[in-house]
């Protein structure tokens, strides 16, 4: 297999920290192929109560995701690392094509082949929402600012 994706595990806190960011860059792209190819061709997820199974499902979920959770901004923050294992948790703000506000939280264990490709994701998450003054996310579409405050500084 030549694709690969740095940090490898066994994980330490630095690298998992490293990997999470850049999985929150990933997302905040929401370039759904480009999303994918962080994940193994046979990746297989469980989000909410869907079922995904390798990447062509990937950019399609995400594609659609993407088409219903408008102005999307995400930020993820490690909880715990073992291994091949990384869990985070997460918060994100987006509207829906009615201008509806949500933030929705979650939580997503993940696991890792050797060549740093994600095999395996389960998310648990729920919406709720919110008015448009009490948005916490402001900055320009795209990859959270290094100055930004992650989830913790918020209070979230």
């Amino acid at each position: 297999m030549s694709e690969s994706r740095p940090p490898f595990p066994p994980f330490t806190r630095e690298t998992a920290i490293q990997k999470v960011r850049l999985a929150e860059d990933g997302w905040n792209s929401r370039d759904p192929a480009k999303v994918a190819l962080a994940y193994t061709p046979d990746s297989r997820w469980r989000n909410r109560t869907e079922f995904v199974d390798g990447r062509e499902q990937i950019v399609q979920f995400l594609d659609r995701k993407w088409k219903k959770e408008l102005d999307y901004r995400l930020i993820k923050e490690l909880w715990a690392v073992d291994g091949n294992r990384i869990a985070v948790r997460y918060a994100y703000e987006w509207h829906d094509d009615s201008g509806n506000w949500f933030r929705t939280f979650g939580n997503e264990n993940w696991e890792f082949d050797e060549h740093g490709l994600m095999q395996r994701r389960y998310a648990c998450l729920n919406d709720m929402p919110i008015k448009e003054s009490e948005r916490k996310y402001h900055w320009p579409l795209g990859r959270r600012p290094g100055d930004h405050p992650g989830l913790s500084d918020l209070g979230l």
